[in-house]
């Protein structure tokens, strides 16, 4: 069997894997997840098309990845793991495209957890754990803030003083593998809209926009970090700073605990009151729970409506994610809400972070 490539996504409570065949091909040779971590339970490894198993309560990231490679080797037999592809979250203004790891890449990119405290932490344990446990396999980290290095400087830049821009505070933009994989297939799908404007909605439990004008990015919702643009799950999106501060200087609430309230407590969650899932909402006969999934569709249509001004026009909408691809009620709405916009194809495409990350890893490593 051919070697592979390890392609892995680690999150706050799961580590999600793919291997791909190292020579090239899109379909992958095994994916699955561990999922639990943190939580205090259990967590659950499974695999796709068989193999399951648990890990004791209090498993780290480290644990989980050395069941992955366990499980790897027995599905993949004779095969090696030659390199490891890593989901990045935040890539600041040092990392514009993947990068091979080393001790000096991963320093940098210990400084940016602060611009991605939910994500980028986790990443970084996956990169660790593999340096632990493979520690002759390299390591290629893909951002998913490198698509939208793309746009116009305007829209990046805050107005902040320029000492400010200068360092760094601007609007980075999230979910930039995922556009990227759209970008990648869309000429197939829809030549006119790959060579013109088109918005794609990536709505998950993580939720954005990103315009593209010939299938590059020009603006997207998402700024300095993946909490603001659309109401999400459990975050909150765009939000006045003076509400912030008033939660600070008149209710006494610490910065850690603003930061728990917009990034845990907020989005779909709070204000249903009910669930953080798209797809319970909408089985609910709460009206809370209702009035949650119309803000949801309310601010994905304003912020349409600013990104088709930014293309000038749209010519196409591309629906992915969990909620883009799976919540047929929730796609009608945002169509029928944007039909001022005039004649526009609507699409619904299937997202594959994880190849984009095989294909970025074979690039950099030459394999």
């Amino acid at each position: 069997m051919t070697d592979a490539v390890l392609v892995l996504n680690a999150g706050s409570s799961s580590l999600k894997f793919s291997a791909f065949a190292a020579g090239g091909g899109g379909a992958a040779l095994a994916h699955g997840q561990v999922a639990g971590l943190g939580t205090g339970t259990a967590p659950r490894f499974t695999m796709d098309g068989g193999g399951e198993q648990s890990l004791p309560a209090g498993a780290t990231h480290d644990d989980a990845l050395g069941v992955v490679l366990e499980q790897c080797r027995t599905t993949l037999g004779d095969a090696r793991i030659v390199a490891a592809g890593h989901r990045v979250v935040h890539g600041g203004l040092a990392f514009t495209a993947p990068v091979r790891i080393d001790a000096g890449v991963l320093a940098k990119l210990d400084e940016l957890v602060p611009l991605a405290p939910l994500h980028q932490p986790h990443n970084l344990a996956a990169i660790r754990a593999v340096a632990t446990r493979a520690p002759g396999v390299p390591q290629v980290a893909c951002f998913d803030t490198a698509f939208h290095r793309t746009q116009p400087p305007l829209a990046q830049h805050f107005g902040l003083p320029r000492a400010l821009t200068d360092a760094g505070v601007i609007r980075y933009g999230f979910h930039g593998l995922s556009y990227e994989y759209i970008a990648s297939v869309l000429p197939g799908v829809d030549p006119h809209a790959a060579g013109g404007r088109t918005v794609v909605a990536h709505l998950g439990n993580g939720a954005s926009l990103c315009a593209m004008r010939a299938c590059q990015s020009v603006a997207t919702t998402m700024g300095f970090t993946p909490a603001d643009g659309l109401v999400m799950g459990t975050r909150c999106g765009s939000l006045d700073p003076g509400v912030v501060l008033y939660l600070m200087n008149h209710l006494g609430m610490t910065a850690s605990q603003v930061e728990h309230l917009i990034d845990h407590e907020s989005g779909l969650l709070g204000v249903s009151g009910v669930s953080s899932d798209m797809r319970e909402l909408l089985a609910s006969s709460d009206p809370r729970a209702a009035e949650a999934v119309d803000l949801f569709v309310y601010r994905i249509g304003r912020e349409l409506g600013s990104l088709a001004a930014a293309l000038g026009g749209l010519d196409a909408l591309v629906f992915t994610g969990g909620i883009g691809e799976h919540a047929a009620p929730v796609r009608d709405r945002v169509v029928r809400a944007a039909a001022w916009l005039g004649a526009f194809a609507v699409h619904v495409i299937p997202t594959n972070e994880e190849l984009m990350i095989a294909n970025h890893t074979r690039r950099v490593l030459g394999l």
